[in-house]
């Protein structure tokens, strides 16, 4: 029989907390997409069913789950070394540029609005990119 895993008992505050991570849109991708993991399994949502709405593996799914239960809310911030953060190669730029010009259509994607979110969430689930925030699709504002 296949292992059950479910986040601990959260919390009022922490169950207050998680939807305002997701609605918030802003920051990190890494962060709202565990944020509604850990959400998702707290409202009694099996592993696979996860992984299935958040296009990712279940054996990530665990790992966010087993982090959280350990770290809390900062499991859910990505961990980076402190140093000035990665530039962009110019294949992943190329492909970033392509997907958030393109139609949510072409790449068979259930909805049919333009976001930033959706882009940024994308390129990190097609593993374009490891991380990248909505406002790192916004457009170049015109020089005045």
């Amino acid at each position: 029989m296949a292992e059950r895993v479910r986040v601990r008992e959260i919390s009022d505050a922490e169950g207050r907390r998680l939807p305002r991570i997701i609605r918030r849109g802003t920051g990190s991708v890494v962060t709202w997409r565990r944020a509604q993991m850990v959400l998702l399994s707290a409202q009694g949502m099996p592993v696979a069913k996860i992984a299935e709405v958040t296009f990712t593996s279940a054996d990530r799914i665990r790992d966010v789950i087993h982090n959280f239960d350990t770290g809390g809310f900062d499991s859910l911030c990505p961990k980076y070394k402190g140093e000035r953060p990665r530039t962009f190669t110019r294949s992943e730029r190329r492909e970033i540029k392509k997907i958030a010009k393109s139609r949510p259509a072409e790449h068979d994607l259930p909805f049919s609005t333009r976001s930033l979110a959706k882009p940024a969430d994308f390129l990190v689930t097609e593993g374009v990119v490891d991380d990248i925030s909505h406002e790192g699709l916004r457009p170049d504002q015109p020089r005045r």
